[in-house]
């Protein structure tokens, strides 16, 4: 029995630089705030609610940044994926749940507008991380998904031994 597991992350090094700026940014308004006791833009340096905010928000952004993840796996009961933190339980697709599925090269700011949780126009729902290669899907209902993978041809090798396309109507 084969399996194809895989685990994504947003490790991109611009990513990495919008992030360390970010956390520049809470460590530049803590100073000017609590050492210089001057304003930044719109908060004050005593505007605690204000500072609380500005804050939690950036520390929110960077957070969301660094745990997201997308969980592929491919075994003989089907595909089975998760975008977290926006799916809490893994999702599960079943062989007989599908129409067509296979591995491609696709342009995701032209396709999808992007990464991340994306809806193209015509192509369905994008859960992708990073690159260019995802595994695609139709459902039986006419609904698309491509998930995001790094490894397109080991994830080919798998989806050829569990799902048989001539066998599909």
């Amino acid at each position: 029995m084969r399996v194809f597991d895989e685990t994504q992350r947003f490790t991109q090094w611009w990513l990495q630089l919008i992030n360390l700026s970010l956390l520049g940014l809470i460590i530049f308004g803590c100073y000017n705030w609590y050492m210089l006791k001057k304003d930044i833009s719109n908060v004050a340096a005593d505007d605690t609610i204000g500072q609380v905010i500005f804050i939690a928000l950036i520390s929110f952004t960077v957070c969301i940044l660094y745990i997201s993840k997308l969980e592929t796996t491919i075994n003989e009961r089907g595909i089975f994926y998760r975008f977290f933190p926006l799916h809490r339980n893994t999702k599960h697709l079943s062989w007989n749940d599908l129409k067509n599925c296979r591995t491609r090269k696709y342009k995701p700011l032209k396709e999808y507008g992007g990464w991340g949780y994306r809806f193209g126009f015509n192509n369905g729902k994008a859960l992708n991380v990073k690159g260019n290669q995802g595994i695609q899907l139709e459902l039986s209902t006419g609904k698309k998904l491509l998930l995001g993978t790094q490894s397109l041809e080991e994830a080919q090798i798998v989806i050829n031994q569990y799902f048989k396309n001539d066998k599909r109507v």
